[in-house]
């Protein structure tokens, strides 16, 4: 792939130099048709040992381990894992939520920003990488493909998306979860507006299909500290509807119910074994990213 870097409002160059250092690491193993940097379930002769079989006639004599038949008097072949490249799939939530930003940026421009940094550096590194806008159904898709043509494709559809709609965020998952191929690393870039007992089924559903899991939940400051210090009309982004309150009336309510809200996704997403990562958008989106990238590479070691 070529170093230089398309000019997209998305895309800072400035990011992109300091990330390339950072490999991207799947947590679970990838069906991937050329070599690259990812575990395979298939055997093969990388660098990471993965166990000893028995010895057949035909296997390559050169993977015998001595010092095994010298222990055992047996001969045992070592068998590796194979590297295979990864499929990741960025899923964007463009419902009418993600228009909303108080930071000069909204969920969904940070979302963007997100998304095309780490298709970017999965392309890079000879990764196939897909995308997926959804709101009320999947309104846009391109599948997994690693040429340099498809990453244009990808970013025009990242520059087209808007922020419309209501969220059918549970039916749309449940969905890509039949319809991802191979296992896949999907990662979703959504503000999570639905039920956390409904969002952890079709979570494990997408587990249950052999992929890898990674959500960065979107919050903006606003939404956290509802910090308003006189009578306002509150408008729903996805249907309109409106409530005009006296903050001051509601303020304790609310804080009890958006914790409650913030520890019932958490837990669901670790017992659905998602890499969870919950981001405010007054955080620098490449710092965001440089600890999900190192956090993947030490889990690897790990």
């Amino acid at each position: 792939m070529t170093s230089s870097v398309p000019t997209r409002d998305f895309l800072d160059p400035n990011v992109l130099a300091r990330l390339r250092g950072l490999p991207l690491f799947a947590r679970k193993v990838m069906l991937g048709s050329v070599s690259g940097r990812h575990r395979s379930p298939h055997r093969g002769s990388s660098v990471e040992f993965a166990e000893y079989r028995k010895y057949v006639p035909g296997d390559d004599l050169r993977r015998l381990d001595w010092r095994a038949y010298g222990r055992t008097d047996r001969f045992f072949v070592k068998e590796f894992e194979a590297d295979t490249n990864l499929r990741m799939v960025i899923v964007v939530d463009t419902s009418g939520s993600m228009g909303f930003g108080s930071t000069g940026l909204s969920k969904l421009d940070y979302a963007k920003r997100m998304a095309a940094t780490l298709a970017y550096l999965a392309m890079e590194q000879g990764d196939a990488v897909g995308l997926a806008c959804v709101a009320d159904q999947v309104v846009n898709r391109l599948p997994a493909l690693r040429n340099p043509a498809h990453l244009s494709n990808l970013f025009n559809l990242l520059d087209q998306a808007t922020a419309a709609g209501e969220t059918e965020l549970i039916a749309v998952l449940h969905e890509l979860a039949e319809t991802i191929q191979q296992h896949a690393l999907v990662i979703l870039l959504s503000d999570l507006f639905v039920s956390p007992e409904q969002l952890q089924p079709c979570l494990e559903h997408l587990r249950f299909r052999k992929h890898d899991v990674s959500v960065f939940h979107l919050l903006d400051p606003e939404e956290l500290a509802f910090d308003f210090d006189q009578p306002t009309r509150f408008v729903d982004m996805e249907n309109d509807a409106t409530i005009f309150a006296e903050p001051a009336e509601v303020a304790a309510a609310y804080h009890a119910a958006m914790t409650e809200y913030l520890e019932s996704i958490k837990m669901r997403m670790a017992r659905a074994s998602v890499d969870y990562h919950r981001v405010v958008l007054d955080q620098p989106y490449e710092q965001v990213l440089s600890d999900f990238l190192v956090g993947r590479t030490q889990g690897r070691r790990g």
